[in-house]
């Protein structure tokens, strides 16, 4: 029987985890639908030496609405969207309170503001705030220099498998948390620190004036409705 590609080894676990905590599934949950015991599902989270055949990917991939591309890492370095359009697929708005919701108390996403040669679209991590929206960066950044002005803030999930995705625009001011005590709550109270690494102490929130969303429904999908 064949194996697993190679790139499943390692971070399956990682992926598997992750997609299951996105559907809201618990180990039982997915143990079900593979037709698999809860404790390998464990095991498979916990343990980055295991090494699942193709045969259990394959189900574990239909139980967790996703690809065994996309649960082995082999789609890691390509952009995302590559799929084909869905059949009877449509658009629909989203109100303010279904946008939050997605966008959840944390995230990567990517800000948009005017630089000196023109618009930037800087990728960072973020945190959600009691309505608000919280951004750690370095103090000589070009988002650091946005102090008191109006930007752009987007984030947004893509679902090759299905060909849907989803996608939240916050426009509004940001401005500097400049009082420490206060900045350095923020900071530790943030769910990790930025991805780039470390001398990004420069705390700054987004207070949106206007909040939108989009989302792609494909009919007979998984979670959408008819």
């Amino acid at each position: 029987m064949p194996s697993q590609p190679r790139s499943a080894r390692g971070d399956i676990g990682r992926r598997v985890a992750t997609r299951r905590k996105q559907l809201g599934l618990s180990r039982q949950d997915v143990a079900l639908r593979a037709a698999a015991a809860p404790g390998y599902i464990e095991y498979v989270e916990e343990h980055s030496s295991a090494t699942p055949g193709i045969g259990f990917l394959l189900r574990l991939a239909n139980a967790l609405e996703t690809t065994v591309e996309e649960l082995t890492g082999a789609t890691g370095d390509l952009p995302t969207g590559l799929a084909k359009a869905a059949e009877q697929a449509r658009m629909v708005e989203l109100d303010e309170a279904d946008s939050w919701v997605l966008l959840g108390d944390h995230g990567v996403g990517r800000v948009a503001l005017a630089g000196g040669d023109g618009p930037v679209v800087l990728p960072l991590n973020y945190q959600v705030l009691d309505g608000e929206v919280m951004f750690s960066t370095a103090e000589h950044s070009q988002l650091a220099a946005a102090d008191g002005t109006e930007i752009a803030f987007e984030a947004d999930h893509i679902d090759d498998a299905f060909s849907r995705g989803w996608s939240v625009l916050l426009v509004g001011p940001v401005h500097v948390v400049a009082e420490e005590e206060a900045a350095r709550r923020l900071r530790e109270s943030a769910y990790s620190t930025p991805w780039a690494g470390e001398g990004r102490e420069h705390v700054m929130v987004l207070s949106p004036r206007r909040v939108t969303g989009r989302k792609i429904i494909v009919r007979g999908a998984p979670g959408d409705d008819s």
